[in-house]
């Protein structure tokens, strides 16, 4: 008898649970799909995370290739500045090696003469001009005019003795004693002379003065 009534127990507690399955059948369907929705959401994240490492992997590699163009970009444009200042000083330079040096001293006095050199478009009447005009410099002479000097630096440049021609940085070098001469001179020249010197003072613009 015990045996029948365990046997009628669990028959009404099958169809106990049976009757419970039916009236909860959507609750637990609702659940299943549910988690194999869960399920099949974790396995995609897993099977996409490699690729979006990748994709990672991807842009560190392409912000490196970036940055190599961009250090190759900045080495061509220091290159080019490099050269352009290099071109712009080397254009800079050329005129100096151009420009033909004009003397310091173009007039130097010693104990016994005077000694001029010559600069641009001077020749040897020019020089025995400034000898001249540094003689009386030194030797104020009222009595000399514009004429007197055209005859003394004639006379200084047919007595100087200078051989060659002159060129810029040539230096000639007039004693004092031919000056001296020179002045004495011009002194015994008549009206008639002076005169017909003034036609080559008046060309001299320095005689204007």
């Amino acid at each position: 008898m015990e045996e029948q009534n365990d046997t009628f127990a669990e028959e009404g507690n099958v169809k106990k649970v049976q009757s419970w399955i039916q009236e909860n059948l959507r609750i637990i369907t609702s659940v299943f799909i549910v988690g194999v929705i869960a399920i099949g959401i974790y396995s995609y994240s897993g099977r996409s995370l490699p690729t979006e490492v990748n994709g990672v992997g991807g842009q560190t590699a392409s912000s490196d290739t970036e940055k190599i163009a961009e250090e190759g970009n900045a080495d061509v444009k220091d290159s080019s500045t490099d050269n352009t200042t290099t071109d712009t000083a080397a254009k800079t330079t050329e005129p100096a090696k151009a420009v033909v040096e004009t003397p310091a001293e173009t007039s130097r006095e010693t104990e016994t003469s005077f000694v001029e050199t010559a600069q641009a478009k001077q020749g040897l009447t020019n020089l025995a001009r400034k000898a001249t005009a540094n003689y009386l410099e030194k030797n104020a002479d009222s009595s000399i005019t514009a004429e007197h000097k055209i005859y003394i630096e004639d006379y200084l440049r047919k007595n100087v003795g200078h051989q060659g021609g002159v060129r810029v940085g040539t230096s000639v070098e007039f004693s004092k004693d031919l000056i001296q001469k020179a002045v004495a001179a011009s002194k015994n020249l008549n009206e008639r002379q002076l005169e017909n010197l003034k036609k080559y003072s008046a060309r001299v613009s320095e005689f204007r003065k």
